[in-house]
């Protein structure tokens, strides 16, 4: 049950957010509804699809996991060091610097990272379903980007090296604080020294 609700969660959760790569689409449906009632639309079913995502995850957790291959004890050392730097590409997505403009979609880069080194330390069925969505998204996501006429998000403005210094720095703080409180207490499976 857990497993078809988390499905039904990444159906939705990415799924609306694949609506933004086909601009014509959304430019289609922000014109019938208009632009406040297509984003608070567009919230809502990210939002329910966020909670469907965790809620589903976390029952089909609950109820045993389907195990399709074991990570190497390695694989997860690798992951612990990927997410420092998926957590600075995110964090500079939003402070943006020289990072952002080298990579010119770091949030992407981010999650891909982050997608891809979680399938790295985890072999069931559930993981491989939840990261593998989300890592086939963000690729999907960056070609489309490729022939986009159009930004696709608010103007954010770019600064230069200092910038990328406190993006660095908040996304140290962040992945602390991941590692140490949000992953072992919420998640439920601890990171630093399992």
């Amino acid at each position: 049950m857990g497993l078809l609700v988390m499905i039904l969660g990444l159906v939705l959760f990415p799924g609306v957010h694949l609506l933004t790569t086909r601009r014509e689409l959304r430019a289609s449906i922000v014109k019938a509804m208009g632009e406040g009632a297509y984003k608070i639309v567009y919230s809502l079913v990210s939002i329910a699809g966020l909670v469907l995502i965790i809620w589903g995850f976390g029952h089909y957790r609950a109820a045993g996991m389907i195990p399709v291959w074991t990570p190497p004890t390695a694989f997860k050392h690798i992951t612990v060091a990927l997410m420092l730097p998926a957590v600075i590409l995110v964090v500079a997505s939003y402070i943006r610097g020289r990072i952002y403009t080298t990579l010119k979609h770091p949030m992407l880069a981010g999650v891909k990272l982050w997608a891809f080194a979680h399938l790295l330390a985890n072999g069931d069925v559930g993981s491989i379903i939840l990261f593998g969505s989300f890592l086939g998204w963000a690729v999907y996501d960056r070609i489309s980007l490729k022939y986009r006429t159009d930004a696709g998000a608010p103007p954010i403005p770019v600064g230069g090296t200092t910038n990328d210094l406190i993006a660095i720095a908040v996304g140290v703080i962040a992945y602390v604080a991941l590692a140490f409180a949000f992953h072992p207490v919420v998640i439920g499976v601890p990171v630093m020294g399992a």
